[in-house]
């Protein structure tokens, strides 16, 4: 009756792996396999792990990436010009910490979504709130929220993000209303929290982007002063997969 009542309370408790693993602990114990100190501590330190675990999942989940994907699975042997090293370094973090920036630049297709997200998820993991979202949908909402009087609340809302995930920018042009509601958001963000920009305009053709000089030097010059820069200029992996599987017809026919 006992352990039927621990059971319980361990359930009431919500301490799930506690409930499921104590039989087998209890059984270690009689045999004088381990003490009553050991197994308590073990079993504090699976519902621990499986609760990080479960946070860590939902952190992924409600970010938004729009894939799951990961540095291992990433072939800097297609792309050369990126340094290997440097971006190792960023996923483990320290770029968050120091509240710095990155900022990748280049065409379409060479992994610059690839990156950024898995070094997202890597943030996501550690349960550092992260968003990510297109620079076409970020401004759409920047829009709708300034039209109906809700702008504060919207620009609060993406600046309480510790790391924060434009992507796309320059896919799209921006009107100057659109440009200056990004200016507001990257300056709420300078110097306070850490933003990850993926774009295929090089930083001089942003002034036409945004179809003012001005404001685009006043964005790049908060974005630019605490930040890490990859201009990639490798060919495109939609490419490479492509001529990979004709290849693969090739040699079946």
């Amino acid at each position: 009756m006992i352990y039927n009542q621990v059971i319980n309370n361990l359930q009431k408790l919500k301490l799930d792996k506690m409930s499921s693993y104590l039989s087998t602990y209890l059984d270690e114990i009689n045999k004088n396999n381990i003490s009553f100190l050991d197994a308590l501590l073990n079993l504090t330190q699976k519902e621990i792990e499986f609760k990080e675990q479960r946070a860590s999942e939902f952190n992924i989940k409600v970010a938004g990436f729009p894939f799951i994907r990961t540095l291992d699975e990433f072939d800097f042997d297609f792309q050369p010009s990126i340094n290997k090293k440097e971006i190792l370094d960023l996923a483990t973090l320290r770029f968050i910490e120091e509240k710095k920036n990155i900022l990748l630049v280049g065409s379409s297709g060479v992994g610059k979504t690839h990156i950024a997200t898995a070094i997202g998820i890597e943030a996501a993991k550690k349960r550092i709130s992260t968003y990510f979202i297109s620079c076409h949908d970020l401004i759409t909402k920047l829009n709708i929220a300034h039209q109906e009087n809700r702008l504060k609340d919207a620009l609060k809302t993406f600046n309480k993000y510790k790391l924060l995930i434009i992507d796309e920018i320059g896919y799209l042009p921006l009107d100057k209303n659109g440009a200056n509601l990004l200016f507001q958001l990257i300056t709420k963000r300078y110097e306070k929290s850490s933003t990850i920009i993926t774009t295929n305009q090089p930083f001089s053709k942003w002034g036409e982007l945004f179809n003012d000089n001005t404001l685009a030097n006043a964005i790049l010059d908060r974005l630019l002063h605490h930040s890490y820069v990859f201009n990639i200029t490798g060919d495109s992996y939609r490419i490479k997969d492509m001529l990979n599987q004709m290849e693969n017809i090739n040699n079946s026919m």
